[in-house]
């Protein structure tokens, strides 16, 4: 990927980013968020991640944003247009942001990552496929592993539906909860004050 093209990519998705938690509309924020999505996906398929980049487009900027934008639909989307901005919020998210940028430059630099290539760091087929268990026992992981090829999705498959599927079904419980909520939330009366 052109460098030039990669640096695009980073500000528009920063870009939108920065939009979400500024703008004042919630419907604006929703759209941003989508917009850094689709941004985030164009940089997951730059480095060759096709199925990271896709599932993103999907179930995050397809899916859950049409969710969202439901659910500020069902709400007040103008409650918090009228209300003034919160400095002490403000000054302690620019002081986490801060941090996580300071933790992700001092990892990232004391890995070495910028270093490794497909080139100098093959990836180990054989000691994966000893390490793997169960999952190199099935027929097309161990295929594609003889083959030299990574099984990547069929691995996440696996692993979520083999070790992680009770986990699985209580955040999809969650989710029915959280959307069963908004539903109830949404039918309230409001009192002769205007609130919900």
């Amino acid at each position: 990927m052109p460098p030039l093209l990669f640096y695009l990519l980073a500000a528009i998705t920063l870009g939108f980013g920065l939009m979400v938690v500024t703008a004042r509309n919630p419907v604006t924020s929703a759209l941003s968020l989508a917009s850094c999505f689709v941004g985030l996906a164009a940089l997951f398929i730059s480095l060759d991640a096709y199925f990271i980049g896709t599932i993103q487009v999907l179930v995050y900027a397809g899916a859950v944003m049409v969710l969202f934008l439901f659910i500020i639909m069902l709400l007040d989307i103008k409650a918090e247009e009228g209300k003034s901005k919160n400095m002490i919020a403000i000054a302690t998210g620019a002081m986490l942001a801060a941090l996580l940028a300071l933790q992700i430059t001092s990892v990232v630099g004391h890995a070495k990552i910028a270093d490794k290539s497909p080139e100098n760091t093959p990836l180990a087929f054989a000691e994966a496929k000893s390490t793997l268990g169960a999952a190199a026992k099935l027929p097309t992981i161990a295929r594609d592993l003889d083959a030299g090829m990574l099984p990547d999705t069929k691995m996440i498959g696996f692993t979520l539906f083999d070790q992680y599927g009770f986990h699985l079904q209580v955040v999809g419980l969650l989710l029915l909860v959280g959307t069963v909520g908004v539903v109830v939330l949404s039918k309230r009366e409001k009192n002769p004050g205007g609130a919900a």
